[in-house]
């Protein structure tokens, strides 16, 4: 685990792209440490049916964010359908208005674990990762893990924070980056908790240049990249049409010179996990612009599958993918 010096680093290399933050955020900070201090003490499984409670609330409470989600699902259902894909429940949702309400539902449910993982992330030692994270591809894990350069992408997918713990438990401490948010006090707190189990956020906006130091020096980096968050990405087709997805993965390991892997991790039951990595190698010929192009439609054709496995955990689903999708809004 990371020292308190090393936290208190981590929080004050994101803390300039913050700021001080006013009163109210500071006091929003330290209501979230509480929580997560609380948490931290209290037994998982009601917590976990408390977050499933707070979902079923948010989804009630936040109509438009339920709409956005509803379309965006139904994209997902009716392709996962066409290729006979998914749960059965998830490609019933591309014919069944209800079997839709239900996968809208049940990806509330989901962000709220999120949130709760999230409070609970100091907790999340390597004895927890081990007990509880099913590898489904350890051939796969044991081949990245093994080599140099070692670039992990994954999506806003299930438990987001299981992929970068597996790397601190069984290769080094990694390097990611994270996204700016508009309150500082809880950028720093968010920062100084994931320091604290062994991960080294730095801001997006100088990401380029700490991933690839980091890579130089053989330690291990991850991105999270199904959304285009900073602007530049290129369009690929995703779940049947174009979606903008960030250039920076394929770029990093064209200059790196080696394979993009992409993770992910499900939740399986109360408290359980199942993982799964799977490698793209580097396109072998072509201009620049080829390569990269080949990577994202790559990246693209393994986010489908990995999301197959539980569309309700791709929480991705809450914010803007498909342009022609905002337009009806």
């Amino acid at each position: 685990m990371a020292s308190r010096a090393g936290d208190a680093g981590a929080a004050a290399g994101l803390a300039v792209e913050g700021g001080a933050g006013t009163l109210a955020q500071r006091g929003r900070a330290r209501l979230v440490a509480g929580l997560a201090w609380l948490a931290c003490r209290l037994p998982e499984r009601p917590l976990i049916g408390l977050a499933s409670v707070a979902g079923e609330a948010w989804y009630r409470l936040a109509p438009a964010r339920a709409a956005r989600a509803r379309r965006n699902l139904q994209r997902v259902a009716t392709w996962l359908d066409a290729a006979g894909l998914g749960p059965a429940a998830a490609r019933a949702a591309a014919r069944d208005r209800a079997a839709l309400e239900r996968l809208v539902r049940s990806a509330f449910r989901h962000q709220a674990r999120y949130y709760l993982e999230l409070l609970r992330v100091r907790t999340m030692t390597r004895a927890y990762v081990r007990e509880r994270l099913v590898i489904e591809t350890p051939e796969a894990v044991a081949e990245a893990f093994a080599e140099r350069p070692l670039i992990l992408v994954g999506l806003h997918f299930g438990a987001i924070e299981l992929p970068s713990l597996m790397l601190v438990t069984e290769v080094g401490r990694p390097t990611a980056p994270m996204e700016t948010i508009a309150d500082g006090p809880l950028q720093r707190y968010i920062a100084s908790s994931r320091a604290a189990v062994g991960i080294n956020l730095v801001a997006i906006r100088r990401s380029r240049s700490e991933l690839l130091a980091a890579i130089r020096r053989g330690e291990p980096v991850g991105l999270v990249a199904d959304r285009d968050i900073a602007g530049g990405g290129l369009a690929v087709e995703l779940f049947g049409a174009p979606a903008r997805l960030p250039i920076g993965p394929a770029l990093l390991a064209l200059e790196a010179g080696g394979p993009l892997n992409v993770a992910a991790v499900r939740r399986t039951a109360p408290g359980r996990y199942a993982g799964r990595l799977e490698r793209l190698p580097l396109p072998p010929a072509g201009s620049h612009r080829e390569r990269v192009t080949a990577l994202l439609e790559a990246e693209a054709r393994a986010f489908e599958r990995v999301v197959a496995t539980a569309p309700a955990q791709w929480w991705a689903v809450f914010f803007p993918i498909w342009p022609d999708l905002e337009t009806v809004a």
